[in-house]
């Protein structure tokens, strides 16, 4: 078959089109000569798409075609590789502030299906259970599987107040069941913060967006004036992510300096180091960071950074694992790619691909139940027992199982990870305050 001229300009075009210049001009990242244009190649191409433009069922024109070339080639790149059409791109630059319509939910893509990478606080999704890692299988009596992740997000949007059902594969449950949403506008509360047992402060991070690290400066500073604070709970579990810039602002909160994490890529602008300035906002408070298999990406740098400079424990469990970077460029004035150009490694060089942070000590979300009726006896029950010295009064079995109900009714039988975190910190700030501690820093001091 003869090439028309106008579809091999068309396909030339398509192959130079410079998807990392749009951002920044770069030197090339291979020699010139490994970028030649695979000619037959092009040629195959050009075929496939003359046979699709004449032969299929339907009458497809050139630009919805080309289109879609563009979406094939990313879409097989990575799972966060992805074509911006218009509504995409103002999607993307929309959760940056943190307002934007739909369930709530984080995703990716696994063999096929939609996964959650994690739920977001106080949005349908996470108020109907959706958790991180589970896959949705099937939109309303729409399969997913073939659908390319931003046709199944599409899906997903629609009218605040109107239903929708989906489909949920969980581990560890025999069959797929359906979980009914409501959609809503979602609205996320980047940071929140609670004063627990009057001297420890909870921080919650749902998600990292631009003015996230001035939040949690401003709620330590308030906090600081308001308490004798003893400690920090930082909370990064379930946080998808979200701006690069606001992770290493809330990294240099608490560090004292030094790297808090690096790229690379292939390309020379791919390589920075993001750094800390000198000073501990904080003035080394105990810190306790908690993650989980929902926590991702700005997140895992975080929780990276503060592990490696021995700065908190890490809580909880094993991160999700996304350590690459995406940049997105715009190819013109409505539409743009999110190319994959870097990995992140944290600053002693641990790379968080596919691996994510492990916590310095794994605690397992569990449902936690008191035992009872272990028919001990205490002192208070002995016949002819001596009553309290100063008064108190006696404390029996049942009053001690009373005790174990009413603290799960509260945060150990709510929230496992956070109570486990509560008295980590606890600990923590009783070693730092001991005569003995502050003696062994001071000589340390001294020494160094």
């Amino acid at each position: 078959m003869a090439l028309r001229p106008s579809l091999l300009t068309l396909a030339v075009l398509l192959c130079w089109s410079p998807l990392g210049q749009a951002a920044t001009p770069a030197a090339p990242a291979e020699p010139i000569g490994k970028s030649v244009l695979p000619l037959e190649d092009l040629r195959v191409f050009t075929k496939a798409y003359e046979h699709i433009r004449n032969s299929y069922i339907k009458d497809i024109d050139d630009k919805t075609l080309l289109e879609y070339a563009i979406r094939g080639m990313l879409d097989q790149l990575d799972p966060h590789s992805s074509y911006l059409d218009a509504s995409s791109f103002d999607d993307l630059q929309v959760h940056t502030t943190g307002e934007f319509g739909g369930l709530g939910i984080e995703v990716g893509m696994e063999n096929g299906f939609v996964k959650v990478i994690a739920p977001i606080d106080d949005t349908p999704a996470a108020r109907a259970g959706i958790e991180a890692g589970d896959l949705i299988v099937k939109i309303d009596d729409t399969t997913l599987k073939g659908l390319s992740l931003n046709d199944a997000v599409s899906r997903m949007r629609g009218p605040k107040g109107s239903k929708i059902v989906l489909t949920i594969v969980r581990e560890g449950t025999d069959q797929p069941f359906d979980v009914t949403l409501v959609r809503d506008t979602i609205k996320v509360r980047s940071v929140r913060t609670e004063i627990m047992e009057d001297r420890f402060l909870y921080v919650r991070i749902a998600q990292f967006q631009i003015n996230t690290g001035k939040d949690v400066r401003e709620a330590l500073a308030k906090a600081s004036k308001d308490k004798s604070l003893q400690g920090v709970i930082l909370d990064l579990r379930n946080n998808p992510g979200g701006v690069l810039q606001a992770s290493v602002e809330v990294a240099d909160i608490f560090l004292d300096g030094g790297v808090v994490v690096y790229t690379e890529g292939r390309m020379p602008q791919s390589n920075f180091n993001y750094n800390a300035e000198p000073g501990d906002s904080t003035d080394g408070l105990p810190l306790v960071v908690l993650i989980n298999e929902g926590s991702a990406s700005a997140s895992e740098i975080v929780a990276g950074a503060l592990q490696d400079h021995r700065r908190a424990l890490v809580m909880g469990t094993r991160s999700f694992g996304k350590g690459s970077v995406q940049t997105v460029i715009p190819i013109t004035d409505e539409k743009a790619v999110k190319l994959t150009t870097a990995l992140y490694f944290t600053p002693n060089g641990r790379s968080i691909q596919a691996q994510g942070i492990e916590p310095d000590l794994v605690i397992e979300r569990a449902e936690l139940t008191a035992i009872k009726g272990r028919g001990r006896i205490t002192e208070a029950q002995l016949a002819g027992h001596l009553d309290n010295a100063q008064g108190g009064k006696d404390i029996k079995s049942k009053d001690r199982d009373d005790e174990r109900n009413e603290l799960l009714d509260d945060l150990q039988g709510k929230d496992n990870q956070l109570y486990e975190a509560l008295n980590m910190l606890k600990g923590l700030t009783f070693f730092k305050q001991t005569p003995a501690v502050k003696a062994a820093a001071a000589i340390t001091a001294e020494a160094e």
